[in-house]
């Protein structure tokens, strides 16, 4: 055979191939890891969305949650895994954006090892503290943490994620010390505000919601732009008197670098008809998230502001984990 044409067959059987194992993904179960304990709204959010993506992928989609150091561990096997579409993260603010500017060294880098995918959907912060805390006002809770001063504690899913820096706004706006109890996950730390073990806490609004309603923990203020049509009585922040005490929560879906454009696309397409389901959409909404999807371009352009966002927020409080 005349090399040239060798050559020709060899390419055109390569083509052949790489387009036939294309259009076989996926080809078995995809695996979506959460950087966070099991019970907690990003795991709660994960396993919402599962079941429709497996039925618009036609694999099982399995939830493995890696908790600990803020999302860092679950990031980092995600990052550092094949990139072939059957490893997703499944991350939020603190562990894509906040982590890159509170921590000098980070195992991965948001930009350069993962390829964004697109979000699911945004939620509001709330600070919560147990009923028997006297205190019904914002204010009321400054008053009391400045009178007994570090006897108020607040907890958060980790050091330096979304649920410990309004704790340290609220402590430089306030001029007022607080005591910071970090934990695994915002599930295992609501337990403990639950169970009065610590003071309270800010917390996505998902997941603390049903306990608002049952009385277990009392609402003082939300940590956003503006009141939740869920809470419409809880002032927000700004209204009590703390401007500087406000962010916007959102998780989203990554892959490793690198993976191919035509997984990636059918990915973000199962993604996207997922949360445009209705019966998930109304879930969503009905834990008080704003469902939101983007395109893969469009979500790197936000995480990039994001993370020079927090940057500032970060340097502005002077929050350093190491």
């Amino acid at each position: 055979m005349i090399p040239s044409i060798r050559i020709c067959i060899a390419i055109l059987l390569a083509t052949w191939t790489a387009g036939a194992v294309a259009q076989a993904f996926p080809s078995k179960p995809i695996r979506i890891v959460v950087p966070f304990s099991a019970g907690g709204p990003t795991d709660i959010t994960a396993r919402l969305i599962a079941p429709r993506m497996t039925e618009l992928l036609g694999q099982p989609i399995v939830i493995d949650n890696r908790a600990g150091a803020t999302g860092i561990i679950g990031a980092e096997m995600v990052a550092k895994a094949p990139p072939d579409g059957y490893t997703l993260l499944f991350g939020t603010a603190s562990v894509v954006a906040i982590n890159m500017v509170t921590y000098s060294k980070l195992p991965y880098d948001t930009l350069r090892d993962f390829q964004p995918l697109t979000p699911v959907m945004t939620t509001s912060t709330i600070l919560v503290v147990h009923p028997s805390i006297p205190a019904k006002t914002l204010k009321e809770l400054v008053a009391l943490a400045k009178a007994r001063p570090g006897e108020i504690s607040l907890a958060s899913a980790g050091t330096g994620g979304t649920l410990h820096l309004p704790i340290e706004m609220l402590m430089k706006s306030a001029g007022v010390k607080l005591t910071h109890v970090p934990y695994k996950g915002a599930a295992p730390a609501v337990v403990d505000v639950i169970g009065g073990q610590v003071s309270g806490m800010f917390v996505d609004l998902p997941v603390i919601s049903p306990y608002v309603k049952a009385g277990k923990v009392r609402a003082l203020a939300m940590a956003s732009p503006k009141r939740s049509v869920y809470f419409p009585d809880v002032p927000t922040t700004k209204e009590a008197g703390y401007s500087d005490v406000e962010l916007q929560n959102y998780y989203a879906l990554f892959l490793p670098a690198r993976t191919p454009p035509d997984v990636v696309a059918k990915l973000h397409d199962a993604v996207v008809k997922t949360v445009n389901t209705p019966a998930v959409r109304e879930k969503l909404i009905g834990t008080g998230a704003d469902p939101l999807t983007m395109a893969p371009d469009e979500f790197t352009r936000f995480l990039r502001a994001d993370i020079e966002m927090w940057g500032r927020v970060v340097k502005a409080a002077g929050v350093k984990v190491d």
